[in-house]
C-alpha cells in the first residue's frame, strides 16, 4: 500500500505501541475535525487501502475536503474489515464459494484461492421456529425439531467450516446475530499484526446497522456484496450525504426505547434519507444507553438509511466492560478514538451534516407501529382507532362473517375481528435491550400478582438474542412471572419478526379462514409488511416488549389501553395498563442489580462450541464440497455453466416482455421467496415431486441454498398484486401474447424456452426491506434482464446490479400509469452501452402503436459497470482469480 500523506504513525497504549493511519495527518490541508464521525471512518479507510488504483490520492482529497452540503458526485471504495452472516443469507453465500471452487478448477485455476480474505462469522439464527410455545419443554422442543429440518444445511455449514479459512460459525440456539454482533464479535477497534484501525463491517442481513450503536461503521448488503467484500473487493460507493438527527433532553417517565425508535423511524422516513447516512449527536446523547444506541441503528433499515450511527464514548466503554470485553481492549478503543478524533463529549464540537434534523427525546410517548409498515407510527391511544380504520377497509375487499365461537385449551370463547393470535417478544431490536425486557417483565410480575392471564387465543412466546437475556431475567426474579402469562423461552433466534411464528393452533386458525377475520399480531420487531409474520394475520404491530405482555393480556387490538380496562382481577376488579405498568426507576434499579459482565462473559464463554447436537454432525473433509443430485437444499446454482474467461459485455435487448407490472413499495419481501412454503405453488410442487411431505417443507429461507425452490418462489408472496392480472392477489401473470393466466415461474419458464426476455415494471421503492440477495437472484434466473421503477431502495439496486440484472428508473415524475403502460408491450432499450447515464426505451403495443421514453441508467459507478459486462459480481471475481 502507498502512505501519500505520511498518514502511519505510533500510538502508545499502556506498554504496548502500536500502528495507526492518523487522520491529523490531513489536518495540514483539510479541516478534518468538521467532518462527520462516520465520515471520518470512511478517510481512515481510505487512507489504509490506498493504491493508486482502487483508492487513490484525488479520493481521498475529495472526501476529505468535501463540502456535506452541496456534495460532489464521486464514488469511493470501501473496504470493511469484517463480513457478518446470517444463516438463511449465509447458506447461499457458502454455496456460490463451493461452486465457484468448482468453476475454478473448470477454468484451471487454483481453487483454493476460492476463500475468505477478511474474517466471516456466521451465525445460526433464522432457522428455528415457533412449533411449540407455552411450555418449558418449547425451547428444547424447537430446538430438536430445527436440526431435524436443517440436518443437511448444518452439516453442509460444518464443511464449510473446515474446508474455508476466516471462516467461524456460531452455531444454532445461541442468539441472534446481530445481538452476538453487539455483545461479543463487535471489535469497535480492530488490531491486527500491531495495526489498529475501525471495525467495520458488512452483514448479509439489512439489521447489521445495529453495532452503528456502539460506533461501528456497518450496514446490510446483498449475499453477493459480501461475498465480493469476502473474497478483497472492495465496495464501490458515492460519497454519502449525512444527515445529522441532534438529540436533547431525556425520555419521560413510561416511555420507553422502542417509542423512541419509532418516533425516529417516522420522522427520517418523512424527511427521505434513502443511500443517506444518518448519524446521531447533540447533548441528548448522554442520556441514552448504549443499548437504546442499538436499538435505534437497528432500525436503520425502516427508517430507509444505510446507517444509523452514534460516535465513541465513556457510554460505549461502559457498554463493552459490561459485555465483558477486556480491560485491555477497552483502553484500545479509548486511545485510539480519541487519537483520531472520533471520541465524543458532551463540549466537543459539532460536525458539518448535509442536514439538521432536531428531537427532543422528553417528547417521546407511548407507540406501536402498524398495522402494514414500521414507519407508520401510531400513539398507543389511537391503536384502536387505527385498527377500526384499517379494517373498515379490510371489509370492502374482503368482508369478515363476524364472531365465532371456538373452544380450545379446554375453554369457550368468542374469538373477533382484532383478536392478538400472536404476542411475541422477539427479535434483536428489543431483545438486546434490558430496559424494556425488565420491563416487559415487571409488567408480568404486577398483572401475575393481580391474578391477570393472557387469553387463550393468544400465542406467546419470548425468543431472546442471546442467552445473556435469559440469565439476567432468571437473576432479576421474573422469568417465572413471564412464564406465568404464556412468555416461556421458546427459541435463541429471528422468530416471529421474519415469519417463523409457526403454525397457530388448529382450531384459532380454521376459525381464521372459515369467517375471514381480520386478526392481529403484536411483536416486538422491526418489520410488519404484508404477509410477514403469519399468513393468517393481516394486522401486524410492533411495539415494546411491555406493551406486547400488555395485549396479550387485553387479547385485542380492538382496544384503548389508556382508557379501558386490560382484564378483571382476581378479586373482581377492572385492572387498567396503568395499574401495571412499572415505573423508569423500577426498571432501571432492577437492570443494575441484575445485568452484569460476569453473566455476559458465562454466556459467551463456549459460543463456538455448540451443543451435543451440533457437535455431532459428521462431515467429510474436502477442498470441493461433494454435491448431492437428490438434495432438496443445497444444490450447486448455474451462474457459472458455460463461462469462459472472457467477459461477454454489454448485452442488447429486444423484444422483451414484461413479466410483472407492480405498484409502490414492492418488498424484498414480496420479490424474494420467504416464510411459508405453499404446498400448491410451484415449489410447493416441486419439492413433493422429489418426495418432500408437506410436513417438511420448512421454510423458504431454510432452503436458500436450491436454487430450484428459490426460483420457484421468486415473486410468488401471497400478498403481491400484479397489474398485469387485476383483482388476483398472488404470485400470478398473463402470459403474452397467449392471455393465459399463470403463474410468475411458470410463464418465466414458458418466456425462456421461447427465447424471450424479460423485464419487470413498479412504481416507488422498489425493492423495500430486507437485504435479500434471492431478491435479485431469483429475479435474474427468471429470466429478467431490467427492472424499470419509479425509485428503488438501496441494497435491492445494489443488488440487481451485482447480479447482471439492469436497474432503471423512470424520469420526470414519469410512471407506468401515467405513459400508459399495461404489461402487454414488446420493450427494447437503445442506447444500452458502458457508462450510459440514460436510455430510450421503445414499447410496441399489440394494436401496432409505438410509445417511446426516457429512463435513468441506475449503474452508478465504474466498478458496477463492470461488474454487470462480466454478468455479474461473481462471474467478474471468478475472472480476476482466474486471471
Amino acid at each position: 500500500m502507498t502512505n501519500s500523506f505520511k498518514a502511519r504513525a505510533t500510538l502508545q497504549v499502556g506498554d504496548q505501541r502500536y500502528q495507526y493511519y492518523s487522520l491529523a495527518a490531513l489536518e495540514p490541508h483539510f479541516n478534518i475535525s468538521r467532518l462527520p464521525y462516520s465520515i471520518k471512518v470512511l478517510l481512515e479507510n481510505l487512507l489504509r487501502h490506498e493504491d493508486g488504483v482502487n483508492t487513490t490520492v484525488a479520493d481521498i482529497e475529495a472526501l476529505a475536503g468535501a463540502d456535506f452540503r452541496k456534495l460532489p458526485v464521486k464514488d469511493i471504495n470501501f473496504t470493511p474489515a469484517r463480513v457478518v452472516l446470517q444463516d438463511f443469507t449465509g447458506v447461499p453465500c457458502v454455496v456460490d464459494l463451493a461452486a465457484m471452487r468448482d468453476a475454478m478448477k473448470a477454468l484451471g485455476g487454483d481453487m483454493r484461492k476460492v476463500n475468505p480474505l477478511c474474517p466471516v462469522e456466521l451465525v445460526i439464527d433464522h432457522s428455528v421456529m415457533i412449533d411449540h410455545y407455552g411450555s418449558r419443554e418449547a425451547l428444547d422442543l424447537n430446538a430438536k425439531i430445527e436440526f431435524q429440518r436443517n440436518q443437511e444445511r448444518y452439516t453442509f455449514l460444518r464443511w464449510g467450516q473446515e474446508a474455508l479459512q476466516n471462516f467461524k460459525v456460531v452455531p444454532p440456539d445461541t442468539g441472534i446475530v446481530h445481538q452476538v454482533n453487539i455483545e461479543y464479535l463487535a471489535r469497535v477497534v480492530f488490531e491486527k499484526d500491531g495495526l489498529l484501525y475501525p471495525d467495520s463491517c458488512f452483514g448479509t442481513d439489512s439489521h447489521t446497522t445495529m453495532v452503528n450503536g456502539i460506533g461501528v461503521l456497518g450496514w446490510g448488503v446483498g449475499g453477493i456484496e459480501a461475498e465480493a467484500a469476502m473474497l478483497g473487493q472492495p465496495s464501490s460507493m458515492l460519497i454519502p450525504e449525512v444527515i445529522g438527527v441532534r438529540l436533547s433532553g431525556q425520555l419521560a417517565e413510561g416511555a420507553t426505547a422502542t417509542d423512541l425508535v419509532l418516533t425516529v423511524t417516522q420522522l427520517l422516513r418523512k424527511r427521505g434519507v434513502v443511500e443517506k447516512f444518518v448519524e446521531f449527536f447533540g447533548p441528548g446523547l448522554a442520556n441514552l444507553s448504549a443499548s437504546d444506541r442499538n436499538t435505534i441503528g437497528n432500525m436503520a433499515p425502516e427508517y430507509g438509511a444505510t446507517c444509523g450511527i452514534f460516535p465513541i464514548d465513556e457510554e460505549t466503554l461502559r457498554y463493552l466492560r459490561l459485555t465483558g470485553r477486556s480491560e485491555a481492549h477497552i483502553a484500545r478503543v479509548k486511545a485510539y478514538a480519541q487519537a483520531q478524533g472520533m471520541w465524543w463529549t458532551p463540549d466537543a464540537p459539532e460536525a458539518q451534516y448535509s442536514d439538521v434534523l432536531h428531537l427532543d427525546l422528553s417528547s417521546i410517548q407511548p407507540s406501536l407501529a402498524g398495522p402494514k409498515r414500521p414507519q407508520d407510527r401510531v400513539l398507543l391511544a389511537e391503536v384502536k382507532a387505527n385498527f377500526q380504520q384499517a379494517f373498515a377497509a379490510e371489509q370492502k375487499a374482503r368482508p369478515s362473517k363476524g364472531v365465532v365461537r371456538v373452544r380450545h385449551k379446554n375453554e369457550d370463547f368468542a374469538l373477533e375481528d382484532g383478536a392478538v393470535v400472536i404476542a411475541a417478544i422477539t427479535s434483536c431490536t428489543n431483545t438486546s435491550n434490558p430496559s424494556v425486557l425488565i420491563g416487559a417483565g415487571l409488567l408480568a410480575k404486577k398483572a401475575r400478582a393481580l391474578g391477570l392471564r393472557s387469553k387463550p387465543w393468544v400465542k406467546t412466546s419470548l425468543a431472546p438474542g442471546s442467552k445473556a437475556v435469559t440469565e439476567y431475567l432468571a437473576k432479576a426474579g421474573l422469568l417465572e412471572d413471564l412464564e406465568a402469562l404464556g412468555f416461556y423461552v421458546s427459541a435463541y433466534g429471528c422468530t416471529t419478526c421474519i415469519g417463523n411464528s409457526g403454525p397457530l393452533d388448529d382450531p384459532i386458525s380454521k376459525a381464521i379462514n372459515d369467517h375471514t377475520l381480520s386478526v392481529s399480531a403484536v411483536l416486538s420487531g422491526n418489520r410488519n409488511f404484508e404477509g410477514r409474520v403469519h399468513q393468517d394475520v393481516r394486522m401486524n404491530y410492533l411495539a415494546s416488549p411491555p406493551l406486547v405482555v400488555a395485549y396479550a393480556l387485553a387479547g385485542s387490538t380492538n382496544i384503548d389501553l389508556t382508557r379501558e380496562p386490560i382484564g378483571q382481577g382476581s378479586d373482581g376488579r377492572e385492572v387498567f395498563l396503568k395499574d401495571i405498568w412499572p415505573s423508569n426507576q423500577e426498571i432501571q434499579q432492577l437492570v443494575a442489580a441484575s445485568v452484569s459482565s460476569e453473566l455476559f462473559r458465562k454466556s459467551y464463554a463456549q459460543v463456538l462450541s455448540g451443543d451435543a447436537r451440533w457437535q455431532g454432525i459428521q462431515v467429510a473433509r474436502s477442498d470441493t464440497y461433494p454435491w448431492d443430485a437428490q438434495s432438496t437444499y443445497i444444490q450447486n446454482p448455474p451462474y457459472f455453466v458455460g463461462m469462459s474467461r472472457t467477459a461477454p459485455g454489454v448485452q442488447a435487448l429486444h423484444g422483451a416482455r414484461c413479466l410483472a407490472l407492480l405498484g409502490d413499495s414492492i418488498t424484498t419481501d414480496h420479490i424474494s421467496p420467504a416464510g411459508d412454503i405453499k404446498k400448491d405453488g410451484p415449489a410447493g410442487l416441486y419439492l413433493q415431486a422429489r418426495g418432500v411431505q408437506k410436513a417438511d417443507f420448512n421454510s423458504f429461507g431454510s432452503r436458500r441454498g436450491n436454487h430450484e425452490v428459490m426460483m420457484r418462489g421468486t415473486f410468488a408472496n401471497t400478498r403481491i398484486r400484479n397489474a398485469m392480472t387485476p383483482g388476483i392477489e398472488g404470485g400470478v401473470t398473463k402470459h403474452i401474447p397467449s392471455g393465459e393466466v399463470l403463474s410468475i415461474y411458470d410463464a418465466a419458464m414458458r418466456y425462456q424456452q421461447a427465447g424471450v426476455p424479460l423485464i419487470v415494471l413498479a412504481g416507488k421503492e422498489y425493492g423495500t426491506g430486507s437485504s435479500r440477495d434471492w431478491a435479485a437472484k431469483g429475479t435474474l434466473l427468471l429470466g429478467v434482464r431490467a427492472v424499470i421503477s419509479e425509485s428503488f431502495e438501496r441494497i435491492h439496486r445494489s443488488n440487481l446490479v451485482g447480479m447482471g440484472v439492469l436497474p432503471l428508473n423512470f424520469v420526470d415524475g414519469q410512471s407506468a400509469q401515467s405513459l400508459g403502460l399495461d404489461g402487454s408491450e414488446q420493450y427494447d432499450l437503445e442506447g444500452l452501452q458502458r457508462g450510459a447515464r440514460q436510455l430510450q426505451v421503445i414499447a410496441r403495443k399489440a394494436d401496432g402503436r409505438t410509445l417511446k421514453f426516457t429512463v435513468t441508467v441506475r449503474i452508478n459507478t465504474p466498478k458496477e459497470w463492470d461488474y454487470y459486462e462480466h454478468g455479474g459480481v461473481l462471474p467478474y471475481m471468478l475472472r480476476q482469480m482466474a486471471a
